[in-house]
């Protein structure tokens, strides 16, 4: 355990650049190859990722309300919201497209801010839960909001297919804004968080089982 301990760059004397990644002494203010200032770790980026993500928790309530598509078809306006669009693909018997809307735009925001608000109590509360666990899941997430914007193509496409006539126009309605900004909020509450300070608040519970 002390090997793990003085292996750490902290103990070491080396603080890790945030842009670049290189590994500079401690008594460098500016990294030696981007010169992007280095800080031993970034305390407030902790209160900006609950902020940002406090912020995308609530667009989640208007982005799952409000119509998301308005739909004019033979002079009718109709407006879809996310659950009336898997609806709809439900009774249109295409069960395999409603469940991949329902997993992008339903059930992976929301495990998205679940699990950040999880990682983020870890750190504020020093919750003993596995760092290196928190480490692996925190990084499962930041993977999966990579595709984040695949929800919106998903939602639009879906819409399409189930309208059968021809005369069809869709165009985004008020949650479509709020839902991209859901996506927006959650990774960049992702990227903003140092995530060693997930390791210091951490550091004295034992990993092994």
């Amino acid at each position: 355990m002390n090997h793990t301990t003085k292996s750490r760059g902290i103990e070491l004397g080396l603080f890790r650049c945030q842009v670049c990644g290189e590994l500079n002494d401690q008594q460098l203010s500016h990294c030696s190859r981007c010169h992007s200032a280095i800080h031993p770790r970034n305390y407030r980026s902790l209160q900006n990722s609950w902020a940002l993500l406090i912020t995308a928790a609530i667009l989640l309530f208007p982005a799952n309300i409000y119509p998301i598509t308005t739909l004019t078809k033979s002079g009718v306006v109709t407006h879809e919201t996310i659950f009336s669009g898997i609806l709809r693909l439900v009774h249109a018997d295409l069960m395999p497209i409603a469940v991949i809307v329902f997993t992008a735009s339903i059930l992976v925001p929301w495990l998205k801010v679940i699990g950040l608000a999880f990682y983020l109590s870890a750190i504020s509360f020093n919750m003993p839960i596995s760092r290196k666990k928190l480490t692996i899941g925190f990084h499962i997430i930041e993977w999966i909001g990579r595709w984040s914007m695949l929800d919106l193509f998903v939602i639009s496409l879906s819409v399409a297919l189930v309208s059968m006539g021809q005369l069809l126009d869709a165009q985004p309605a008020p949650a479509a804004t709020a839902f991209a900004l859901v996506i927006f909020f959650t990774q960049l509450a992702a990227k903003t968080l140092d995530t060693r300070l997930l390791w210091d608040q951490l550091d004295k519970h034992d990993d092994t089982p």
